[in-house]
């Protein structure tokens, strides 16, 4: 019977030994830089887009990276409309995804931001 307990302890260690370390794994994958996307039309999003802050004299500047070496510049704005193209032809649409998610679509590209949004409260 002792070894049953000790057997089932061990297991229980164990789960919790992995839950722990998917947890650390799921935070690592958030924090290592990469947010979701899909590019060039795709309907499949994947974690592998790359983001760039930069502060600017115009404001908050987002560099998103393309898996294949292509990149939209985002200018954060603050009226209303959230994100803006900071330069190019094209015009960035940004939707709300989610709670403090929203969706910026821009050249058939489109990318998964964290964002604050308004009259939501904070993730």
């Amino acid at each position: 019977m002792l070894l049953l307990v000790s057997a089932c302890d061990r297991q229980s260690a164990n789960n919790a030994a992995f839950t722990r370390v998917m947890a650390e794994s799921n935070a690592t994958a958030v924090d290592d830089g990469r947010i979701v996307c899909a590019v060039a039309g795709s309907e499949a999003l994947s974690r592998s887009c790359t983001l760039d802050r930069i502060q600017s004299a115009q404001g908050l500047v987002l560099t998103v990276h393309n898996p294949d070496g292509g990149f939209h510049r985002l200018l954060a704005v603050k009226d209303g409309r959230g994100l803006v193209a900071a330069d190019g032809a094209e015009a960035a649409k940004v939707t709300v995804v989610g709670n403090g998610e929203i969706e910026v679509a821009i050249g058939g590209d489109r990318y998964r931001l964290p964002a604050t949004i308004k009259g939501q409260g904070k993730p």
